[in-house]
């Protein structure tokens, strides 16, 4: 059960990453958050990938991480596109669903299967995290179902529902990849090219300069960190478990946003709170079990 410290490990770092966003990064466009948010842990992770010995790598190792690589960076670039063009309510629960669909890329991919007491845990944690997506867009007008309708009509539900799929094909892939190296070497590889693919990709001819990385330094530098060991603590785990229980598991990262809710930012918990950690823990306890 050595993955499930890790993960929670991992989903801590990505709360805290995303926390001190939202303090110091007010009034960034989506572009330089992506700059930062990628670029910043890519450049801090290089000089651990230039001290790692380099492995002898099979060809097939290089097969997985060119299809994973560009699917990553398209990714990006329709969650950007998503939460640019439409409401939050109506494009971020959708990223709940990727470890559902990591049920099905899971089989396919790694001929991973869930049990039917683990699919129900899956399934727990996503109405969880379906609840508190939702909650990430508070003071906009919403409801439960209306994202379910915003899928025929709003352009920018359907392309967040693609990146959330694309998600569960690119953890798949880096688990794929993984299995012949090491979670240090293909993590810091990983990121350095995501980071250098993103400062290069966003920074040339669209307006937005590469000075942003050291606009804030200590805010970025502390960003780049967490996200750092949020990538390696990522790949650690999920070399020990299922893909699919692992992404579900990791979305415990909204029930930390939670508590930096209340702690930095001093917003009360809501019982919609409260039921939906309910739920998400309970998921937990049936992927665990």
């Amino acid at each position: 059960m050595e993955w499930l410290p890790l993960t929670l490990l991992s989903a801590f770092c990505i709360a805290t990453a995303d926390a001190l966003t939202r303090k110091y990064l007010q009034g960034y466009s989506a572009r330089e958050l992506v700059i930062i948010r990628f670029g910043m842990p890519g450049l801090l992770l290089l000089p651990l990938l230039a001290i790692q010995p380099m492995p002898e790598l099979a060809t097939e190792f290089w097969y997985w991480t060119a299809a994973l690589i560009p699917l990553e960076v398209t990714a990006m670039l329709l969650y950007s596109q998503a939460i640019r063009d439409t409401s939050l309510s109506l494009t971020l629960p959708y990223l709940a669903f990727t470890p559902v669909f990591n049920t099905l890329t899971g089989y396919v991919f790694l001929q991973e299967q869930v049990s039917l007491i683990g699919f129900a845990g899956i399934l727990l944690v996503v109405l969880g995290a379906w609840l508190l997506n939702l909650e990430h867009a508070r003071g906009e007008r919403f409801n439960v179902i209306a994202p379910f309708r915003a899928i025929v009509t709003e352009r920018g539900s359907r392309l967040m529902l693609i990146t959330a799929a694309l998600y569960s094909l690119t953890s798949v892939l880096g688990k794929g990849a993984l299995a012949y190296t090491t979670p240090v070497f293909f993590g810091t590889l990983y990121y350095v090219v995501i980071g250098f693919t993103v400062i290069i990709a966003f920074s040339i001819g669209a307006g937005t300069r590469i000075h942003v990385l050291w606009r804030k330094p200590v805010p970025h530098l502390a960003i780049g960190l967490f996200m750092g060991v949020m990538v390696l603590t990522h790949f650690f785990a999920i070399q020990h478990v299922e893909v699919a229980y692992m992404i579900a598991v990791k979305r415990s990262s909204l029930l930390f946003g939670i508590l930096y809710s209340v702690i930095l930012f001093h917003e009360r918990a809501r019982i919609e709170h409260f039921l939906a950690a309910g739920l998400m823990l309970a998921g937990v306890y049936l992927i665990v079990s």
